[in-house]
Order: structure tokens, then C-alpha cells, then sequence
């Protein structure tokens, strides 16, 4: 359903993703996936201050309250071994872009992203599995006309009227004397919003245009927007 080559990989990667598939297909019933950081947060792992504090899973990364905000089911691949065995079907797709790359000598990831591009192609619009007997695409167009699937149709969530509102990443903040936040050093005023009270600032950064939207909402209503130069947030990765 999605799939890419990335320099790096992160939180905002993963939810971009998320997003594709669910606009493209609609909301799954659930997401199997590793105990990667991005995903899952693991006591005494992820945080030193936190150790004592919070369990693991009591607090949600960027990425699972994403799903939570979208009513997805997250379960984890708890050893190597479950997670391997649902890696090891699509292992031959790895290996076969490894080998074509290498045999065409493509070193760049957008000329790999086209070899990626016609395998995915291949693989869910004409190769047969070998364990269903049905082609990938036309099996879940079937299930899905049938009411079989296990997706149901994207829908956004009250009270947001935007994908950036759902597929964005989460900051609370409490509004100062001056009507303001401060985010990265950057304040940022809020109208309309008693003082001393917690706003939820949503953050939808635009990698490709260097810009960061920000969106803050306060009692199911947007109260302010603004857009920020991306480099004016160094210590933030997207």
C-alpha cells in the first residue's frame, strides 16, 4: 500500500505514511508494528527522567496519537522473531530492488524510487500470490465492495474539518500574561484564550517549502495560525 526511500527515518516520515495509505485507502482496523521509538515508548529506554514515572506505553509518541486521534489499534511485534516473520514473506522484494540496483548501478534514491515505483506495480496489479491465488489490488477491491475489509472510509474526526489537524505533531502549551506561547524560542500570540489556560498547537511542517504551519486549537475551535521559516527550529527533526 506505501512504500519509500528515505534518507532518513522519523516520526513526521512515519505519519506522512500513515497518511497516504489512509487517504488512499481509509482507516485500517489496526497497525502491527515494531517497538521502534517512533511507535511505541519502552520504560527505561526512551527517557532517563521518565524511569521512575511513567510504564511503558503511558506515554504516546507522535505517531500513536495519531492513531489514537483516528481510533487505529496499535499492536507491537514483541521479539525478533514475530517481527521477522512478517518482514520474511517480503524479504525476495528486497532482494530483488538490491539486485536490480546493482545491476543497473543506481546509486541515487530517486532512481532507485523508480525501480521501487514499478516492482510495487508488479507486485500488487499483476503477480498472483502465492498464498491467496488472487492478484494483491483486485483481492482487496473485492473485499472492500463485498463490505469484507477490514478499512473503513476516512473520515475526519470531530471537531477538525483538516487532514493537518489529524496527521500533525502534538505540542500542549499554557498561555502567558501576554496572550502568548513560546515555541522554540518563538512567541507566537493567542487570541481569544483565557490566560493561564492549555492550548493544543499542532505542528505540520512543509519540508519541500522550509516552512512550518502551526495551528492552535483551544475547546474544539482553531484559534490561531501562523507559519514559521522551518530553519528558525534547529533542534527539531522532521
Amino acid at each position: 500500500m506505501y512504500a519509500d526511500f528515505l534518507e532518513q527515518e522519523t516520526t513526521w516520515t512515519h505519519i506522512k505514511a500513515a497518511e497516504s495509505v489512509m487517504l488512499a485507502y481509509g482507516i485500517p482496523l489496526r497497525y502491527y508494528v515494531d517497538s521502534l521509538r517512533v511507535f511505541r515508548f519502552v520504560q527505561g529506554r526512551d527517557s532517563v527522567w521518565r524511569k521512575h514515572v511513567l510504564q511503558t506505553d503511558e506515554a504516546d509518541p507522535q505517531w500513536r496519537q495519531v492513531m489514537k486521534c483516528l481510533g487505529v489499534d496499535v499492536s507491537y511485534a514483541l521479539s525478533p522473531a514475530a517481527k521477522g516473520k512478517v518482514e520474511r514473506p517480503y524479504r525476495w522484494l528486497q532482494d530483488r530492488i538490491v539486485r536490480t540496483c546493482a545491476i543497473e548501478k543506481l546509486t541515487t534514491i530517486s532512481d532507485v524510487r523508480t525501480v521501487l515505483k514499478e516492482e510495487l506495480n508488479r507486485y500488487n496489479n499483476h503477480q498472483v500470490h502465492s498464498t491467496t491465488g488472487e492478484v494483491p489490488n483486485i483481492r482487496f477491491e473485492k473485499a472492500r465492495k463485498e463490505g469484507k475489509s477490514l478499512f473503513r472510509p476516512f473520515a475526519l474526526p470531530h471537531p477538525y474539518t483538516s487532514n493537518k489537524d489529524v496527521f500533525c505533531l502534538r505540542e500542549k502549551r499554557t498561555v502567558n500574561g501576554y496572550r502568548k506561547i513560546s515555541l522554540s524560542n518563538h512567541e507566537t500570540v493567542v487570541p481569544n484564550v483565557p490566560l493561564r489556560e492549555e492550548v493544543e498547537v499542532h505542528l505540520i511542517p512543509d519540508v519541500e517549502r522550509g516552512a512550518l504551519e502551526v495551528r492552535i486549537w483551544w475547546e474544539d475551535r482553531m484559534v490561531q495560525s501562523v507559519t514559521y521559516p522551518l530553519k528558525g527550529f534547529p533542534r527539531v527533526q522532521f
